[in-house]
């Protein structure tokens, strides 16, 4: 805490949002007074946050969730700490992580799942480094939910109507919701590179820079805040959606992927350049335990429509070099670079849990020596599905998962399980606007 308050009261700040990310990657936590946030070093909240699902529900499964709700001890992670740039008065931010106790671990919470996947790198004396790439779409604000969203008007005074894949243009068509956006972020340090315009209506994708994994994860978490927050701030919507509109690509979140060892060393690449034996055993992990990871890439309902139906969703088990049409990516690269990418997950993820799980896969194609299938080097985007077609389908696959279960931690998987179960039978309950058309008179 020595830091933190250093770091408190060196630029003066008088509020603390403590956050801590949830299932569904949001921020929940509490906003505490400066001198009560360094008088208390620390707070409590109950564990049965880590139950709510998307909708405020709590699953069926009564013996998911600890009926005396008792309450975690949260310590604030030193290294998160960060300014909200937003906020009127000096206000800082800082992710907390949960403890029963005051060593151990919360189990569930996301960002503890993704530090024992991690342990099991660092005991094998690996380091794994990830780059998110990041898509979402602007949307004009939709207060009635009952009608499609549409795309913003940009300063020509129109929406964009046509494909404008890569268009300057159409990127400083909002040119001042990016700029605070960029502001906001070199406030926060948050490591954000290149923004194009991909080939939705005001679809838009940010790259980060590489680096350590929980880091990168806490950036992404924070980086959907903070874009939610901007586009508030110009009466728009930023969504994450997997697929937002019918008519418009899916979004996602592809992960690259490389490993490093004691000496610092790309084991992805051998010492002639090509790929090596680990890289080859990586994707075949990747490649054997996708459908069982499915259900954390494709978190929600509507991350299906995204890939069944969206445009350049990997739909396939199969990998390639330099080839977008695969769902495990090799990209052009030199040997220090030597990276593999994960093109599953949609923008709709929490990020702990996606890198986590990736690398959970990862890790079991390595320990385990997989062979992956082989090399796809021709189109395949036309070629049948072969992923879960839904969430409950998704679900039952990953509780069959004995490999998977036991890394991520079994009381984890299964309460995740409950909650995104309860979820999706909220959501079948739903009578849709298209059954009201077509079913109401015609059947």
């Amino acid at each position: 805490m020595d830091m933190i308050k250093e770091w408190i009261l060196e630029n003066r700040i008088t509020e603390v949002e403590c956050l801590v990310p949830d299932i569904t990657g949001n921020a929940r936590g509490k906003i505490i007074p400066a001198h009560k946030f360094l008088r208390d070093k620390g707070m409590k909240l109950p564990e049965s946050l880590f139950f709510q699902t998307i909708t405020g529900d709590w699953p069926d499964d009564d013996e998911m969730i600890d009926l005396t709700d008792s309450d975690m001890n949260l310590k604030p992670d030193e290294k998160s700490i960060r300014f909200v740039p937003w906020a009127k008065e000096p206000t800082a931010q800082v992710i907390h992580d949960c403890f029963v106790g005051d060593d151990e671990y919360v189990d569930i919470a996301p960002r503890s799942v993704l530090r024992r996947v991690l342990q099991l790198y660092k005991d094998k004396g690996l380091t794994p480094i990830v780059a998110p790439e990041l898509e979402f779409y602007l949307v004009k604000k939709n207060i009635d939910e009952d009608f499609p969203l549409e795309p913003p008007i940009g300063r020509n005074g129109r929406p964009e109507t046509a494909r404008q894949s890569f268009s300057i243009d159409a990127v400083n068509e909002f040119d001042p919701l990016f700029e605070e956006m960029y502001d906001f972020c070199d406030a926060q340090k948050l490591d954000v590179d290149t923004l194009v315009h991909e080939s939705g209506a005001a679809q838009m994708e940010i790259n980060f820079d590489h680096g350590d994994a929980l880091e990168l994860a806490d950036q992404a978490f924070l980086f959907k805040r903070t874009v939610r927050e901007t586009a508030l701030r110009h009466d728009v919507y930023a969504t994450f959606m997997a697929k937002p509109m019918q008519h418009e690509p899916g979004s996602s979140m592809h992960i690259h992927q490389s490993m490093l060892d004691r000496e610092g060393k790309n084991i992805f690449s051998n010492a002639d350049g090509s790929n090596s034996q680990a890289l080859l055993h990586y994707i075949g992990g990747l490649q054997t335990f996708a459908p069982a990871s499915i259900a954390f890439m494709a978190p929600n309902v509507n991350s299906y429509r995204r890939l069944i139906f969206g445009e350049c969703a990997p739909g396939n088990l199969e990998w390639g070099e330099d080839n977008r049409t695969v769902g495990i990516r090799v990209p052009a690269s030199d040997a220090k670079a030597r990276r593999v990418e994960n093109r599953y997950a949609g923008a709709d993820v929490n990020p702990y849990l996606a890198m986590a799980v990736s690398l959970a896969c990862g890790y079991l194609g390595l320990v385990n020596e997989i062979e992956p299938r082989d090399k796809v080097t021709t189109d395949i985007s036309g070629s049948p599905y072969s992923l879960p077609h839904t969430l409950e389908e998704a679900l039952s696959i990953l509780e069959q998962c004995v490999e998977l279960r036991e890394i991520l931690g079994e009381r984890f998987v299964s309460a995740y399980v409950s909650i995104k179960r309860k979820e999706y039978e909220t959501f079948f309950q739903v009578i849709s606007s298209w059954e009201r058309e077509f079913l109401l008179l015609n059947v």
